[in-house]
C-alpha cells in the first residue's frame, strides 16, 4: 500500500512538472542584422533514466538551483556580448558554464568567434550548435551571415530557406539574414 501511496505521489508531481510553464525570463528581440534575440536555452528537461533497482536514488545532473545558476550566467554572458561588446570574455562565460552541448550556448560562443574574425572556430561552434537542434533558427540566421561574410552566398540562400522552413518568412532571423542577401557582394558590411 505504501508503495502504491509513494508511486501516486510520484506521477501526481510528475505531471505537475510537466504541466506548468516553465519559468525561463524572456528577452525582447532587437533589430538590426545580428538581433541580441537570443533568448536563454530551456533548461534540459529530459526525464532521469529510470532505474529497476531499490537502491537509493542518485540525483539528478541539474537541480533547480543549477538550472537557476545557467540561466543567470547565461544572462550575463548575453550581456557580455550584446551589450559591451566582450566577445573574447563572452567566450569564457558560456563555457564556464559547461553547456556546450547546448545550442543557444555554441551559437553565442560561434557568434563570438565570428566577431573576433576566428572563422574557423566560429563554424565548429555554429555546427555544434545545429547538430543539437537542428532547428535552431538563430544559428541558422548567425551561420547565414557567416556564409555571407565569407562569400558564400548560396550556402546563405540556404540558410535562408532553413529558417524559412522552421518559422517562415516573416520572423526576424528571416527578414535579417534576406536583407543582407540583398546587399551587392563585397559591401564591406558588418553583421
Amino acid at each position: 500500500m505504501k508503495s502504491a501511496i509513494k508511486l501516486a505521489t510520484l506521477a501526481l508531481f510528475s505531471v505537475a512538472l510537466t504541466a506548468s510553464p516553465p519559468s525561463v525570463p524572456a528577452f525582447a528581440a532587437g533589430g538590426g542584422s545580428d538581433p541580441p534575440s537570443a533568448s536563454p536555452p530551456p533548461p534540459d528537461t529530459r526525464p532521469a533514466p529510470r532505474s529497476s533497482s531499490k537502491s537509493k536514488k542518485k540525483p539528478t545532473k541539474q537541480s533547480s538551483a543549477d538550472d537557476a545558476a545557467f540561466r543567470q550566467g547565461y544572462r550575463a554572458a548575453h550581456a557580455t556580448i550584446y551589450e559591451r561588446n566582450d566577445y573574447a570574455a563572452a567566450i569564457e562565460q558560456l563555457k564556464a558554464l559547461g553547456h556546450d552541448d547546448n545550442a543557444g550556448v555554441a551559437n553565442l560562443i560561434g557568434y563570438s568567434y565570428r566577431k573576433l574574425g576566428d572563422y574557423k572556430l566560429s563554424q565548429t561552434w555554429y555546427e555544434r550548435a545545429l547538430k543539437a537542434d537542428p532547428n535552431h533558427v538563430l544559428t541558422w540566421q548567425y551561420y547565414g551571415l557567416w556564409q555571407i561574410e565569407q562569400g558564400n552566398r548560396d550556402q546563405a540562400s540556404y540558410h535562408l530557406s532553413r529558417i524559412a522552413a522552421i518559422c517562415g518568412t516573416g520572423c526576424e532571423e528571416y527578414r535579417s539574414l534576406a536583407a543582407a542577401l540583398e546587399k551587392p557582394p563585397g559591401t564591406g558590411l558588418v553583421y
